[in-house]
């Protein structure tokens, strides 16, 4: 028996986005526009990762799910964080993002390990799976090795970046790195295209799209 796998309409999708995206990603950055001028950099990055903390904290406390947006803001804004404490200097300035993305990689790296893929919770932020779809094993396989993916691109592209802000100038430096970003996250979403495509045929689910509705309802199982 084999249950479809069960692909939310796109409104519902949106109306379940918005509220994890508001508070793992607009909140944070309006903390820090906000208080940049009235602060500066280092309060200002401060009030943004104890809005982070202090949502992981209160959610955690109450039994409620940690929205995946809401542990990629902790790890980018720790990693900002850090980086504005130790030094004003244009290597570090550079480095910064590609420390925060070694550590999303480690971050995705570390939920493959523990059995609870970082990807799959990212995809719950924005995505309503019905409850059934949720807990298909095949999904859960899919996003853990989607989140093995994204560790390995992820730290391939922080390698690269190390090498070629070491070795070449800075406008190569930024060149390369505007490209890079972009290269790796279609390499990841292709590749997790590729691997969902051989899931689904080698298991003969059916991935069908769920009608507009409050709720995603759960779709029976079909032999």
């Amino acid at each position: 028996m084999h249950h479809p796998i069960v692909s939310p309409n796109l409104r519902d999708a949106l109306r379940h986005a918005v509220p994890n995206v508001v508070e793992g990603k607009i909140v944070p950055v309006v903390l820090f526009v906000g208080l940049l001028e009235l602060t500066g950099a280092t309060w200002a990055l401060l009030a943004a990762l104890a809005w982070a903390l202090g949502s992981m904290g209160v959610r955690r406390a109450t039994g409620r799910r940690v929205p995946g947006l809401v542990v990629l803001s902790t790890v980018t804004l720790s990693a900002r964080t850090v980086a504005a404490l130790v030094s004003g200097s244009m290597l570090v300035y550079f480095l910064q993002p590609t420390i925060t993305t070694v550590l999303v990689g480690l971050a995705f790296m570390v939920s493959v390990v523990v059995g609870a893929p970082l990807a799959m919770k990212l995809a719950c932020d924005v995505l309503p799976f019905d409850d059934a779809t949720r807990e298909h094993p095949l999904v859960h396989k899919f996003f853990v090795r989607l989140s093995a993916v994204w560790a390995v691109t992820s730290l391939i592209n922080a390698s690269i970046t190390v090498w070629v802000l070491l070795t070449q100038s800075t406008t190569t430096f930024v060149l390369v790195k505007s490209v890079l970003g972009p290269a790796t996250a279609a390499v990841t979403v292709a590749i997790g295209l590729v691997v969902l495509r051989s899931m689904v045929a080698r298991t003969g689910t059916r991935l069908v799209w769920a009608p507009s509705s409050r709720t995603v309802p759960t779709v029976a199982a079909t032999s």
